[in-house]
């Protein structure tokens, strides 16, 4: 950077003191600008950087996977042989190491993104460089600088500028097959007068001053014409006025007649409302009447059925008295037959104890008299 600044302060040195003989005429083109305004370079600079966004998002996947295998590889570690802990380690060095190799080729000083940028921007760089040359042969300029490159500008006039003059002449080059030849000579001539009013301001002042002497004239003119529109437009509005009054009786005089023929309708419509009103009540007074009729039938029957039911009820809970009657009978007969069954046995159980009892007693005593016996034989 320092070695162009210098340069240019060389350039300049030899200008000043060259010009003493001859005018040196400098211009400068931005590449920056230019390069923004090209719609093919445009395009694919977008593409690229959805490209560059693709690659991006292929590393962070990468890079999760190998997220994950560290945390699996943290958790399973006491599980794991050392051998298993040294295979699993492996694969995430392994893994690392492509990572690392896969940035460096998309992302890297001699990577992808960089090598597509060059080779996107050298060939509208040539044409540029192409036509600076051409410019500055057919214009006369001695130096022509590049105002987004390392060269430092302290200042430099627009009118110097002639980054638009390079971008039109890319622009007709990409529309000459488009345009005919009278369009490319109508748009050079344009462009040329453009170029012609930019480097000669005193030229495009006097032009300013003339054309707004010519707008004052238009003015005055259309001062004038709008005056007598003004006039047309008042006559106008004043019979409008007038039409919009007969309109407005027509609209009245509609809206009465309107009225009758809807009061007409509505005392129509009134009529048949209160005749139907009559039917309506006439419909429901025999319709109630006939309820009623069929209320106090139904009434009747219920009555009938009622009674019925209740007799046959009855007849019914007489009928189950009766039964209850001769089971508590038969139950009582029961019982008594059970309970004397209960005493026999009870006696017969009784008996046979007393039996057993005086056996037992007769035993006792024969068995003490044996031992009665025993005790009082003499001894030998």
């Amino acid at each position: 950077m320092k070695k162009h600044f210098l340069l240019f302060l060389t350039i300049l040195f030899s200008s000043f003191s060259f010009g003493q003989t001859k005018s040196v005429k400098i211009g400068y083109i931005d590449m920056e600008y230019i390069l923004q305004n090209v719609p093919s370079y445009t395009e694919a600079k977008n593409q690229l950087e959805l490209k560059a966004q693709q690659w991006k998002q292929e590393i962070e996947v990468r890079n999760n996977e190998i997220t994950r295998l560290k945390d699996a590889l943290k958790t399973e570690q006491v599980l794991l042989t050392k051998e298993l802990i040294a295979e699993k380690q492996e694969e995430i060095t392994f893994q690392e190491k492509e990572l690392l190799d896969y940035n460096q080729k998309r992302f890297g000083p001699n990577g992808d993104l960089l090598n597509q940028k060059s080779n996107l921007v050298k060939p509208i760089q040539d044409q540029i460089f192409t036509i600076v040359q051409d410019i500055a042969d057919s214009k006369k300029y001695d130096f022509i600088f590049d105002k987004a490159s390392d060269l430092t500008m302290l200042f430099a006039a627009k009118r110097y500028d002639i980054s638009d003059q390079v971008l039109r002449t890319l622009k007709r080059a990409e529309q000459k097959e488009q345009l005919t030849k009278k369009q490319l000579k109508l748009q050079e001539e344009k462009d040329a007068r453009e170029d012609f009013n930019k480097e000669n301001p005193e030229m495009l002042e006097r032009q300013k001053i003339l054309e707004d002497k010519k707008l004052a004239r238009e003015k005055a003119i259309a001062d004038k014409k709008a005056e007598a529109a003004e006039k047309k437009k008042l006559a106008e509005e004043a019979k409008k006025k007038e039409l919009e009054e007969k309109a407005a009786k027509t609209k009245i005089a509609n809206e009465a007649a309107a009225q009758a023929r809807a009061k007409a309708i509505e005392d129509r419509k009134k009529e048949q409302e209160e005749k139907a009103a009559t039917l309506k009540a006439q419909n429901e007074a025999a319709a109630a009447a006939k309820k009623k009729e069929l209320e106090e039938k139904a009434a009747k029957i219920k009555l009938a059925n009622e009674a019925a039911a209740q007799a046959r009820a009855k007849a019914i809970e007489d009928k189950k008295k009766e039964q209850e009657e001769k089971a508590a009978a038969l139950k009582a007969q029961n019982e008594a037959a059970i309970q004397a069954r209960a005493k026999a046995i009870e006696d017969r159980k009784k008996e046979q104890e007393e039996r057993n009892k005086k056996l037992l007693e007769e035993k006792e005593a024969a068995k003490k008299a044996r031992e009665e016996k025993l005790k009082i034989k003499p001894i030998n």
